[in-house]
């Protein structure tokens, strides 16, 4: 949850003056102390938790069981967007795309039986296949950790379920064609074969990619470190879903040890390999509370201050703000903001992704703006109010709130610069009664 606080800065010449009366005689302590409103600079300050982001970071995971023949890499490596880091040997994804290979080498022999009431179970044979293929090859291309990559298998499924229902539908009209002897039969065993031979070629492309999938390579450039987050769910076993089997849970690394996957060890579909860290730039991201997210917009300058390192200040920039909000465990709402940090200083450690954070989000400000005391406003009937000394005597004045510091708040109506103001003690004053 963020803390809203509040920062003044009176600039030089104006500062506040303040005067002691007291309410009774000289011997009491005085109740009433009179002040005046001045003009300075007020930043209103959010205050909220937060914690150290990466740029980015991507969890390489086993797209099937096997093994890990190829580690190329140690924790610790720089590597560049691209670079091959470990290869998993899976024998049954393999088997797969050497079955679809047998299939469309045999594509050029295939025939159709003769006579109509052969050609829709042909046809229906051959969708059913097309269909299965596709399904495999969508839920292997989950498995993908890379999101260029696994954007680019989804697109060839999409392209090729497309070209595929155009040669499937071309295909059944043929077949309409001659069911209602308008068209030769040749002309429909022309298409069915077009269709079968489309098929297999399609088959064995998605089997092929999936084992293209099995050379885990950097999504991202950054700094490699040994295993990753465990799964917080079943992860389909890739071998697995291409034969129609079940869900494969891997299991997570025990604490307090390498959850580094060793060279020729056996993996299962989902298991993390290897973790990518971009940290080129740093962020954070903060937990604001639902009463103070609508003053943070992208561009508000902001400090952090971690717990590692006690009294070092970063600059930090809001980037943005989520939309969907957190619930906390105790029943409040709050938005998660984001921000880069900006230039660290030559002497300030460099933060580490997950380091804890204080962060001060400078939500508005302003400059030469007639200040009074936060102490002065009080509430009368709903609306904020200020005792002024008009004429010699209290009179109650509502004013109008500008930015809100933590120790003095601007006033943007009902008290000009120079006017003497109650700054404590107003439940003493009287409506009318003579100030000192």
């Amino acid at each position: 949850m963020s803390r809203r606080s509040r920062i003044v800065i009176i600039t030089a010449g104006a500062l506040l003056l303040l005067s002691m009366t007291a309410a009774s005689c000289d011997d009491e302590p005085s109740v009433v102390r009179l002040g005046t409103a001045a003009v300075g600079d007020v930043e209103e300050i959010v205050e909220a938790p937060g914690t150290v982001t990466a740029r980015t970071a991507a969890t390489l995971t086993a797209p099937a069981a096997g093994t890990l023949t190829e580690l190329r890499v140690e924790s610790g490596d720089r590597v560049d967007k691209g670079d091959l880091l470990a290869v998993i040997d899976s024998p049954e994804v393999e088997r797969r795309r050497d079955l679809a290979e047998r299939s469309l080498d045999s594509a050029d022999e295939v025939t159709v039986p003769g006579g109509t009431s052969a050609f829709a179970a042909v046809r229906h044979r051959t969708d059913k296949q097309a269909d299965e293929a596709f399904e495999h090859a969508a839920e292997a291309a989950d498995k993908i950790a890379d999101p260029e990559l696994k954007a680019a298998l989804k697109h060839q499924i999409t392209a090729a379920r497309q070209q595929y229902a155009a040669v499937s539908e071309a295909a059944g009209e043929a077949v309409r064609s001659v069911q209602r002897g308008v068209a030769s039969l040749s002309r429909a065993v022309g298409a069915l074969s077009a269709a079968q031979r489309l098929q297999a070629e399609q088959a064995y492309a998605l089997a092929d990619a999936a084992v293209e999938a099995l050379s885990l390579r950097a999504p991202v450039a950054g700094t490699v470190q040994f295993g990753g987050p465990a799964p917080v769910s079943a992860i389909p076993d890739l071998s697995s879903v291409l034969e129609g089997g079940s869900l494969a849970q891997p299991a997570a690394a025990p604490a307090g040890v390498d959850s580094a996957v060793p060279e020729g060890a056996h993996v299962t579909a989902g298991a993390p390999v290897l973790t990518v860290v971009d940290t080129s730039e740093l962020g954070l991201s903060a937990d604001v509370d639902e009463t103070d997210v609508l003053l943070v917009e992208p561009g508000v300058q902001a400090e952090a201050e971690l717990d590692a390192a006690p009294g070092v200040v970063y600059p930090a920039t809001v980037r943005s703000a989520d939309l969907l909000p957190v619930t906390s465990a105790r029943g409040g709402v709050s938005y998660t903001v984001r921000l880069w940090i900006g230039a660290i200083g030559d002497d300030a450690p460099r933060p580490l992704p997950g380091m804890s954070a204080v962060i001060r989000l400078k939500v508005r400000e302003a400059s030469g703006a007639v200040t009074v005391p936060a102490s002065s406003v009080i509430s009368v009937d709903g609306r904020d109010t200020v005792w002024a000394v008009r004429r010699g005597r209290y009179e109650s004045v509502p004013v109008t709130l500008g930015v809100q510091g933590d120790e003095t708040v601007q006033v943007v109506g009902g008290i000009d610069a120079g006017e003497r103001i109650v700054v404590a003690g107003a439940d003493q004053v009287t409506a009318g009664d003579e100030a000192p």
